[in-house]
């Protein structure tokens, strides 16, 4: 884990969490930024419910609703053990992201931190819906750990494709290398060589932008699928954090979050830091 906080105000975590393996890394890597940034970490577990439920089988619920309290509270145990303010929220209901996203927002949170997939995501989905649902409705960056990743903040890859989306997570991987003293990769994909030339322009613009601040930058153009050769590079070039915005140029405005950027946090083996446009 990096030994500087990674932006300078990282006050509140949130780290949604359901006690199964894929929360695992969030767990883990959550605990350990809010121990170097000095955050308080806010854990919170959702039982999900329907009203059929609670008919049928009410003891059900009620063993579920055990069972998360204790898992947060040893992940409150956890935090503490390292000097982390933690406080512990469980709730039970419909559609837990709403819940994710309303305990940060009234919070005040500066960072979500969350799994990949909760315990029902089947192994061949690439993201669970509720991770998805959460970035596209949150007001603050989402931070996706996959289960064995771990944060360092030393080699980070930024992904660009010239949006304004993409021009924000650009200068927050720029604030990010910069206080961190981390490599920076810049990346821009191509379908052909017809694009090249508009790459070339965003490629420099971020290059110029991170030299000013005194970070250099490895800038790169590569064509293929836009989500695999960023994936592909992160691990060829031992990236620890991909950065990325939460639309590119095509996603239609209604679209929670752009297909590439989906892709990008359900097969990349590092963490993925999704840049909200405030």
């Amino acid at each position: 884990m990096a030994q500087i906080c990674p932006t300078a105000k990282l006050e509140r975590l949130v780290l949604p969490t359901d006690g199964s393996e894929f929360s695992e890394g969030a767990v883990r890597e959550a605990i350990s930024l809010a121990k170097t940034c000095s955050s308080k970490l806010v854990a919170v577990s959702v039982i999900e419910t329907n009203p059929e439920y609670e008919t049928i089988a009410p003891q059900l619920i009620e063993k579920a609703e055990k069972e998360a309290r204790e898992y947060l509270e040893s992940v409150k145990a956890r935090a503490l053990k390292e000097g982390v303010e933690c406080e512990i929220i469980a709730h039970q209901g419909e559609e837990p992201y709403r819940y994710i996203v309303e305990e940060a927002e009234k919070n005040k949170a500066d960072m979500i931190v969350m799994g990949r997939r909760g315990r029902r995501g089947l192994k061949r989905l690439m993201m669970g819906s509720e991770t998805a649902k959460t970035i596209g409705h949150a007001h603050c960056n989402v931070l996706v750990v996959p289960r064995a990743a771990r944060l360092e903040f030393k080699n980070i890859l930024m992904a660009t494709d010239g949006s304004k989306y993409s021009d924000i997570a650009a200068s927050e991987a720029i604030s990010i290398a910069k206080r961190c003293g981390s490599s920076l990769i810049a990346l821009s994909v191509i379908h052909s060589d017809v694009d090249k030339k508009c790459a070339e322009e965003n490629i420099k613009k971020i290059k110029e932008l991170a030299e000013k601040e005194g970070v250099k930058v490895d800038a790169l153009i590569a064509e293929g699928r836009p989500f695999e050769v960023v994936v592909n590079t992160a691990k060829n070039k031992n990236a620890d954090t991909i950065v990325t915005g939460t639309h590119g140029r095509t996603a239609l405005a209604r679209l929670l979050m752009g297909s590439v950027t989906e892709r990008v946090i359900g097969t990349a083996e590092c963490a993925v830091l999704v840049v909200k446009a405030k």
